[in-house]
C-alpha cells in the first residue's frame, strides 16, 4: 500500500465503523479455535490487538510485508510480528491451528494461488483459514488504486478460488451489505479523486449509523444475497 495509507489505518483501526465490523466478524469466525493463530497481513495491528485482548488464551503471531507497518503491529498488540510475504510464508509445515487473511488476498503483490498454497501448506489439518475479500470488480475505485487492490470478487468466485487451493467451505457470506448502496453512490460520485481513500474521520453520527447498520446485519439469522465484502471460512481437509 501507499505510505501515507497506513498511518490512516493505525488511526482509525480502532475506532472507524468499517473496522469495528469487520474485526467482531472475525473473533465470531475464531470463537470456537484453540491453540496456535497468524494473521497474515496484519497491517498495523488493529485486529491482533483486539484478539489479543479477547482471546488471551490463544498463541498469536503476525506477519507482514511493510518496513513501516509491522513495528507498528507489534508494538500496538505486544504480539510478536514477523516480516515476510504471504507468497512465501517463513513457518514450518503444519504449525497454526487457524489462519487470517483479511483484505491480503486482493492485493497486487500477492498471487493468491501461491498464498493459498502456502496457507494450506502452515495449517494442520483440520485447521481454520478466514478470508474477506472486497466484493465486486465492478466496485473498483480510487481507494482500490491507493492501497493496490487488484482484484475484488464474488461470493461464488471467492469460493471457487478456495475450492482449487483444496479448501472446504464452512461458510461464505456478504457483509457490509446494509451500507453497500452508499458505498456505490460514493465510490462512482469520487472517480477522479484518485488520491482519496475510504479510511477517512467520519463524524461521530454517521460512524454510528454505519455501525449501526453493521451491528443489525451480523444479527440476522439468514444470509443477504449482495454486500460490499466476502468472508468466508474454509477449513484445510
Amino acid at each position: 500500500m501507499e505510505d501515507a495509507e497506513y498511518s490512516l489505518m493505525d488511526a482509525a483501526e480502532e475506532g472507524m465503523w468499517w473496522y469495528r465490523a469487520l474485526h467482531q466478524r472475525l473473533l465470531d469466525a475464531l470463537s470456537d479455535v484453540d491453540g496456535r493463530v497468524l494473521d497474515a497481513g496484519c497491517g498495523t495491528g488493529g485486529f491482533l490487538t483486539r484478539l489479543h485482548a479477547s482471546r488471551p488464551d490463544l498463541s498469536l503471531m503476525g506477519l507482514e510485508w511493510s518496513a513501516i507497518a509491522a513495528p507498528r503491529a507489534h508494538r500496538k498488540s505486544g504480539v510478536s510480528v514477523v516480516r515476510g510475504s504471504a507468497n512465501r510464508l517463513p513457518f514450518a509445515d503444519a504449525s497454526f491451528d487457524a489462519a487470517i487473511l483479511a483484505d491480503v488476498l486482493c492485493h497486487g503483490a500477492v498471487d493468491p494461488d501461491l498464498a493459498l498454497a502456502e496457507m494450506h501448506r502452515v495449517l494442520r489439518p483440520g485447521g481454520r483459514l478466514i478470508v474477506n475479500m472486497p466484493a465486486y470488480a465492478w466496485l473498483m475505485s480510487a481507494h482500490d488504486i491507493r492501497v493496490h487492490n487488484a482484484r475484488r470478487q464474488s461470493a461464488r468466485q471467492t469460493t471457487e478460488m478456495l475450492r482449487q487451493a483444496g479448501f472446504s467451505i464452512r461458510r461464505i457470506r456478504y457483509w457490509n451489505s446494509l451500507p453497500l448502496p452508499m458505498m456505490i453512490l460514493q465510490r462512482k460520485l469520487r472517480t477522479a479523486a484518485h488520491a482519496s481513500s475510504d479510511v477517512i474521520p467520519f463524524p461521530p453520527w454517521l460512524d454510528a449509523i454505519f455501525h449501526g447498520m453493521t451491528r443489525l446485519e451480523r444479527r440476522l439469522p439468514f444470509a443477504l444475497p449482495a454486500g460490499g465484502s466476502v468472508l468466508a471460512i474454509a477449513e484445510r481437509p
